[in-house]
């Protein structure tokens, strides 16, 4: 059987799901379905976790994958990140635990689902994935990959983004620079 992230993302997907907690596929391969592709290591999942999921949620994965429940107990209290090893293939999948910020709460009420080989796949919207890769630029000082992704996105998506949400979120981040930079040079880019 061939293992893909997407795969694996879907499977993790499904034992979030059975413990009602809100999930979707952000990063990279979000930002691949709805831009330009590129090859990637890993998944990034962002999920909703509480306390009161962790012991179910680790039961459930750790037959299959290598977690630490100390782990990730830290990352739900912390609203930061763990990662679930898969033991047969060696991907790593980083779940993300979704903030308490509006644009965390956000992401997550306007997840959109999509129908790939793998199954019914909730991604980060593509206004949403912008504005994350532009956060991940700005914290990596100046990531050419992120920027690349971000590009990607606005270039294939460009006339159907909500530009109003991309700006007024951007305002509140920060980033109005940068998002018109990122419109001016995918533009150019795109033709």
């Amino acid at each position: 059987m061939l293992i893909t992230e997407l795969g694996l993302a879907v499977d993790v997907g499904r034992h979030f799901d059975a413990l009602g907690v809100r999930w979707l596929v952000g990063g990279s391969v979000a930002s691949s379905i709805l831009g330009l592709p590129r090859a990637t290591l890993d998944i990034d999942l962002v999920a909703d976790l509480r306390g009161a999921h962790v012991t179910a949620l680790h039961d459930a994965l750790v037959n299959d994958y290598y977690v630490d429940r100390d782990t990730m107990r830290w990352a739900v209290s912390t609203r930061r990140s763990f990662n679930a090893i898969h033991q047969a293939s060696m991907i790593k999948v980083d779940v993300f635990c979704a903030g308490n910020d509006p644009l965390s709460r956000g992401e997550l009420e306007r997840r959109v689902f999509v129908d790939l080989e793998v199954g019914r796949v909730p991604l980060c919207s593509a206004e949403d994935i912008i504005l994350q890769k532009l956060v991940w630029w700005r914290e990596a000082g100046g990531s050419e990959r992120q920027w690349r992704d971000a590009v990607g996105v606005v270039q294939i998506r460009g006339v159907e983004l909500d530009r109003a949400y991309i700006d007024a979120h951007a305002v509140e981040l920060g980033l109005a620079e940068l998002v018109t930079r990122l419109f001016a040079e995918a533009s150019r880019a795109g033709g």
